[in-house]
Parts: structure tokens; C-alpha cells; sequence
């Protein structure tokens, strides 16, 4: 049949809510029609449309509503004409939908949806067009976390209707069963969420974007409900083609919930997996298209909300028994061992009623209990199967799966040989056994970290000491054995290495010896003789020679298990005489009136010098004067040479002295003449400090005051208040030295006038 265009019939569905307009609740929604026939000229049929809504209980947003209106539009493509409204309907069913119960899971009590179902009649022309519906309201859950500003996005339900199905008098799909209201984070989703068709159409599923109408406009009493922007758009001015919602990356219309593996649906029979891993609320659209004969009849767009919680299982079959295969079987290896203990760790302990277990030995035999833990007898070699199950015959039960493979002993061992006294490579043999068909594998692991994978290998450790070798040997069944000894590989070195800081030194001469010998550590005898009659057992010594000579060196090695070693260096060490260093300078108390000293060298045995003035002179010669630049603490090094050059050092510390030298005359004539007009004090003042000088009369009264060295007394009160008469005064003058002595003087002084 040939397509001709497309009608769509969008039912614009405008919820005139009590309370706040935009409160949110939307949770999803679908719609579907049934034929009920044509009219008496077959142009044209009449259809039921159900509009199905959810809301979520939880969110605290708007109920549904009464006085509901419906719009319709006819097109195709992208170009769409407004048709007809459909006003003042209201909700005919409403019903929590059922929360599915589970009696293994604790079920979250925060979660809920319920659902509101509007249906009415419309008839529609057979004219060759394609028509649609649609419904448009705002807003989403603000919690959804797969989109952005859910809160602020309104929700379009929409479903196609071709002139083919219009006239064939077609039914839509309906899906048969609405989504989990929460499924487990970590949990397989594993939904069926497939439809049903009256006239066995050919379904196919997929995961499509949800669609999105309206908005915020109005909510609050300002802007315009109505608006294709508002909490109910007008459906005579906002139709389609209404865009997809805005989803939040990573996640987009084909993977809306992510997972590992990640949530997919299967497009033949609508089953939704997988597993998601993040808890939150996350919105799904789901369209199922409709086929016959290959041509596409009409497509229902589901849009609904999955909220991903973490459950917690109350009970959970689980058992320490070795490798667990896919959650469901565990798998026991004994090699050897016909006695097998499987420890029961199973919870929530307090939730688990019984436990029962049952095993299959083979030959009909077949082991039974109801402990917590299991031994299990093997009767010979092979594979025996089995299975623990809690809370058996009850509600809420979990079972786990158990294989045990029961293969023949093995015995990991191994010989070594070597040399116990050179430090040469260990053999090792290996000497395991198995009752099995072969060793396929070794593994050696040495002290040192390293390991090893020959059959047979040698090796040669990094360091002596009592050395731990393991072999773990494996037989072709992959049963394992482990074997350790303990080997004392204590050799001496093949060569004994000796480095001293220094061949040549100056008595007293300190020589470091390095022993590079290897192997050696703590634990090997030392003995060292350097020659000057002392000797020591340290491992690496610093050794001090006293005298002046030509000194040998023997060092003997001795293993722990008396190995033994030994080496002599004749002639080694050369330590030669060096002299005495020593001066005396004068004067013996220089100071800042007096900084020119002299030097003179009182060393003994030596042939030349060297001096240095503080870093800031350096002369050669042998009785220097040098004259300081300033006053404080100096160091004075001389270097004394012996005629074999080896030095000797000495170093003083002189102190050029700061001085302050302040002083005051007997009298004073302030007549204003310009010639000892005040009584001021002179002198070298450089380093003063906190300076105070006092002038009193007879009868004791403070004629003046001055915290300024260089200010003087003008024969004035103060130095501006009337003349003080001829005679007699006393001052008194306090201040702190350079090095914070504090100094005092006092005295008198004459006014002459």
C-alpha cells in the first residue's frame, strides 16, 4: 500500500491544578487507542483514546485534574495543522500502582506512583492522512538526575497513527505491565516490558527520547499559563513537533541509565537488563513500533521514571568455599584432601530461619544437613556437586551452588647444592611428586624478592644470611603444593677489597677504611691491624694514627660457619709530622681609638704560613700588622706548614673594642658673643645611645633637660624662659655604650655671665 502522508492527533491534555500551577509531579505517561468502527459511509472511524498519567506520591506536586482538555493536530513530517480540541475531560480511573513485593529485600518506604487514566471518542476521517496524539504539561520530578533542570521541563506524550491503520481500523500496541517503582542499585533489572497487539502486528522496542512541552511560565501568577511556554500550553497555538528532552551527560536516549553492563532493552521482546550501579531517579522513554506486512502502522511512546535505590538484601547466600563463578556457583579445588570443609558465611544472619544442604557423592548417596557449616567426605577422585539453601520453602529464600573437584595428592620438594664457602651459584633440584599425570609448573621464590619459573634452576643470592627459598609446584590438575627451606649461605669473599679516604695523611692522621668485600654483613668477624699496634673488629673503620711513619694493614673475613679469608696492604699508610701552630698579637686590648695590630708567628716546626684577617685579608708573611676597619669580634686564622706540608691551624678571636669618650667643661659664659655661649659636652659619641643630661640650681629644682648629645644648656630655663643667674650648677648625664653598658657622670659647672 502506498504511504501517502501522515496525520498526527495530539490530545493536549491541560491540567487545571489546585495550588501552585507548576508543582512538580510528573513522574510519566503513554497513551493508546482501540477501532470501535467505522461511520455508515466508511469515511471515517471511530476511536477510543486512554491517556494513562503518573504522578509521583512523594514529590509533594499537583494532583491530577478535573476539566482536562485535549488538542489535535493533522501533518506529517515536521509540518503539523491544528485540527480540533477536546475539552472538559476528566480522569474516569485513579490507583496507586503496586509496589512489587519482594520479601527478600528491605523495601525503601520514600518511594510510590500513582496513576490516572483519561479516556474519551474521537471520530477520524479516512482521507488518506496520517494523524497523532499528543499531551503536554509541565513539570518533571526536580529530583531526576539523567536530565538537565528536570523541574523547570515539562512532559509531550505522543503516539503515530498512519492512514494505513486508520484504514485497516487498526488497535495500538498496549504495554502490559508499567516499571518497577524502585529497582535495586547493583541488582540485574531484568523487566518485561513488552505490549500486547489485538491483531498480532508485528512490536518492536527500543529506547527513544522523552519529549518535552511547555514550562515555568504562570506558575506563581505572572506570564501566561496558557503560553507554549506556560504549566499548560494552549494546544490551538503549541503543537508538535515537540523536541526531546536535554539529557545530562554521559547519559543519552539510548543509554538513559548507564550500568555495568549498562541498562539496554532487548528490541524483540522488550525485556529491559542490566544492572545499574548509581543510585537516583533517571527518566526512560520506551516506543514500541507497530508493523504489518512491513508497513508501519503507529508507534506508542512510553515516558516513565526509574528510581534506583540501595536495597539491602535480608538474606544472602554466601559461602567461603574458594572461587565464585557468576554470583551463583562457588568451585572447590582439594587435591589430596578427601575431607572438605565449606564455612557457611551467609547473612543477614538474623533473618536466616534454617539452613539445608544436600550433596550428591554418587552411586545414589547423597549427604543431607542442616548445619551452618558442611564437611563432606569424598569417597575417591572426581567432580561431586551440591547446594546449600536458606529459609528453605519460605518467602524469602537464597540458594548457592557448590562443585567440588577432588583431585589425587602431590608433594612440592626439592635438593640443593652448593659450595658453603665461595660465593658462587645454588642448584636447586626439584624433587616434587604427584599421583596426577605431571608437574606442569614451578615457581621459586628467593629472600631477595626475586623468583624463578625453571624446573631446575641456579641462582646466586644478593646477600649473605640465612636465605628462605619456597617452590610452589602445580600438576596438570592445577592442584598446588608449597615446600620452604632455609639455607645458610654464608661464603666468603673471592676477593678482599679494601678503599681508604686516603693513602697519605698528617699525624694525627685519621684514614677511613671502605670494605668493599662482598659478600660480608653484620654478622661476619672482622679483624683489622693497622700496623701501629691497634686493631679493631668493626665492619668499615675510621682508624687515628698518632705518630709519624710507614704504616701496613692486614683485615682477616670469617663466615658464620668459619669460612675464612684474609689479606695484607704492606707499607700502606704514610703519616707524616706537621708543626704546631701558634701567635700572639698586640696591644692585647685594641679598640676603635687603637685598631692597628701587630702579628707574630710563634709556631714550631713550621717552614711557611699563611693569615687571614676575617675572610677580608689573606698575606703570607710571617709576622703581619693589619689594621681592622671597624670595631666588634674578628677571626684571626693562621695556617702553619711543615716543610712535608702538612698544615696545622690555629684561630683567635680579637676584639676591637667600640668606645664612647665623652666630656664636659668646668664653664660656660652665654653672653651671646658667639665664644662658649653654651654648656654642651664633646668627645667621640659614635654607638651612644639613650642619652639624657640634667642641669640643676642649688636648691636642687631642674632648670633644664635634653635627650640630644648635641644640644646644649643656653643659661635659660629650659632654654627659653628667663636667664638663670651667675654661680654654681650641678649636672648630671646618663647614657648606654655601644655593647649596652650603662654610664653615669656628674659633676658641676659654672655660669659665667
Amino acid at each position: 500500500m502506498e504511504i501517502i502522508s501522515k496525520i498526527f492527533i495530539v490530545i493536549v491534555t491541560t491540567l487545571v491544578l489546585s495550588g501552585t500551577l507548576s508543582a512538580t509531579h510528573i513522574v510519566g505517561g503513554d497513551v493508546t487507542y482501540q477501532c470501535q468502527g467505522y461511520n455508515s459511509d466508511s469515511s471515517a472511524v471511530l476511536l477510543q483514546f486512554e491517556f494513562t498519567i503518573y504522578r509521583d506520591l512523594f514529590s509533594g506536586g499537583a494532583n491530577f485534574d478535573n476539566n482536562a482538555r485535549f488538542g489535535i493536530w493533522q501533518g506529517s513530517g515536521t509540518s503539523w495543522d491544528y485540527f480540533d480540541t477536546v475539552s472538559d475531560q476528566n480522569f474516569s480511573d485513579r490507583e496507586d500502582i503496586d509496589i512489587e513485593d519482594d520479601p527478600c529485600v528491605d523495601v525503601p518506604s520514600n518511594v510510590g506512583v500513582e496513576k490516572g487514566v483519561y479516556r474519551f471518542t474521537y471520530s477520524l476521517p479516512i482521507n488518506g492522512q496520517d494523524f497523532i496524539i499528543a499531551y503536554q504539561r509541565c513539570c518533571r520530578n526536580p529530583t531526576i538526575g539523567n536530565l538537565f533542570n528536570p523541574g523547570d521541563t515539562g512532559a509531550a506524550f505522543q503516539i503515530e497513527i498512519r492512514a494505513e491503520a486508520l484504514e485497516m481500523c487498526n488497535d495500538s500496541p498496549k504495554f502490559n505491565n508499567f516499571p518497577p517503582i524502585f529497582i535495586c542499585a547493583n541488582f540485574d533489572v531484568n523487566f518485561n516490558h513488552s505490549a500486547s497487539d489485538n491483531q498480532n502486528d508485528q512490536l518492536v522496542y527500543e529506547f527513544c527520547a522523552p519529549l518535552q512541552a511547555g514550562g515555568t511560565d504562570g506558575s506563581n501568577g505572572f506570564g501566561d499559563a496558557n503560553s507554549c511556554t506556560g504549566v499548560r500550553p494552549d494546544p490551538a497555538n503549541c503543537g508538535p513537533v515537540f523536541d526531546p528532552v536535554n539529557f545530562r551527560p554521559p547519559f543519552e536516549d539510548s543509554n538513559p541509565m548507564g550500568g555495568d553492563p549498562v541498562v539496554t532493552i532487548d528490541p524483540v521482546t522488550g525485556i529491559i537488563s542490566g544492572v545499574p550501579t548509581v543510585q537516583g531517579q533517571y527518566v526512560v522513554g520506551v516506543c514500541v513500533k507497530e508493523f504489518r506486512d512491513g508497513v508501519l502502522l503507529s508507534e506508542v511512546r512510553r515516558d516513565f521514571q526509574f528510581n534506583v535505590v540501595m536495597c539491602t538484601p535480608l538474606v544472602v547466600a554466601d559461602l567461603d568455599a574458594g572461587l565464585e563463578i557468576d554470583g551463583l556457583e562457588y568451585a572447590v579445588v582439594s587435591c589430596g584432601e578427601s575431607e572438605v570443609t565449606i564455612r557457611n558465611t551467609s547473612f543477614q544472619e538474623s533473618n536466616i530461619l534454617s539452613y539445608d544442604w544436600w550433596f550428591d557423592l554418587g552411586g545414589g548417596d547423597t549427604i543431607r544437613a542442616t548445619t551452618k557449616d558442611l564437611t563432606v567426605n569424598l569417597p575417591g577422585v572426581g567432580s561431586y556437586s551440591g547446594a546449600m539453601i536458606l529459609n528453605k520453602g519460605t518467602g524469602c529464600s537464597d540458594t548457592a551452588l557448590v562443585n567440588i573437584d577432588f583431585f589425587p595428592d602431590m608433594e612440592a620438594d626439592f635438593e640443593i647444592e652448593y659450595d658453603t664457602c665461595v660465593a658462587g651459584p645454588v642448584s636447586f633440584t626439584d624433587l616434587s611428586t604427584t599421583e596426577a599425570q605431571q608437574i606442569v609448573a614451578w615457581e621459586w621464590f628467593f629472600e631477595d624478592g626475586e623468583t624463578n619459573n625453571e624446573q631446575n634452576p641456579s641462582y646466586i643470592f644478593s646477600e649473605p644470611g640465612l636465605q628462605s627459598v619456597s617452590l610452589i609446584s602445580t600438576d596438570n590438575n592445577e592442584c598446588k603444593d608449597t615446600v620452604r627451606q632455609q639455607i645458610p649461605w654464608y661464603p666468603v669473599p673471592p676477593l678482599v677489597v679494601v678503599q681508604p679516604n686516603k693513602f697519605l695523611a698528617c699525624a694525627p692522621g685519621e684514614i677511613s677504611f671502605n670494605n668493599l668485600s662482598d659478600p660480608i654483613n653484620e654478622e661476619y668477624i672482622i679483624n683489622w691491624n693497622f700496623g701501629d699496634g691497634t686493631s679493631t673488629t668493626e665492619l668499615s673503620p675510621s682508624h687515628i694514627y698518632e705518630e709519624p711513619g710507614l704504616y701496613s694493614v692486614d683485615l682477616e673475613i670469617i663466615s658464620p660457619i668459619g669460612c675464612t679469608t684474609e689479606r695484607s696492604y704492606p707499607n700502606w699508610i704514610t703519616v707524616e709530622e706537621k708543626p704546631t701552630a701558634n701567635f700572639s698579637y698586640s696591644p692585647d686590648n685594641p679598640n676603635v681609638f687603637n685598631k692597628e695590630v701587630d702579628f707574630t708567628d710563634l709556631s714550631i716546626d713550621s717552614e711557611t704560613q699563611q693569615w687571614n684577617f676575617n675572610d677580608e685579608y689573606v698575606t703570607l708573611e710571617k709576622n703581619p700588622t693589619y689594621t681592622f676597619q671597624d670595631t666588634g669580634l674578628f677571626e684571626i686564622r693562621l695556617i702553619a706548614f711543615h716543610e712535608t706540608g702538612c698544615p696545622d691551624t690555629i684561630i683567635q678571636l680579637i676584639d676591637i673594642e667600640p668606645l664612647v669618650d665623652y666630656y664636659v667643661p668646668n664653664a660656660f659664659t652665654p653672653n651671646g658673643d658667639g665664644d662658649n655661649d653654651s654648656f654642651l659636652g664633646k668627645g667621640f659619641l659614635e654607638g651612644l645611645k639613650d642619652f639624657e643630661m640634667s642641669i640643676y640650681n642649688r636648691w636642687g629644682e631642674q632648670i633644664y633637660e635634653t635627650q640630644d648629645p648635641f644640644i646644649g644648656w643656653n643659661g635659660r630655663k629650659e632654654n627659653v624662659g628667663q636667664q638663670a643667674p651667675q654661680g654654681v650648677y650641678v649636672w648630671e648625664v646618663k647614657y648606654i655604650g655601644p655593647r649596652g653598658d650603662v654610664e653615669r657622670q656628674r659633676g658641676h659647672v659654672t655660669l659665667l655671665r
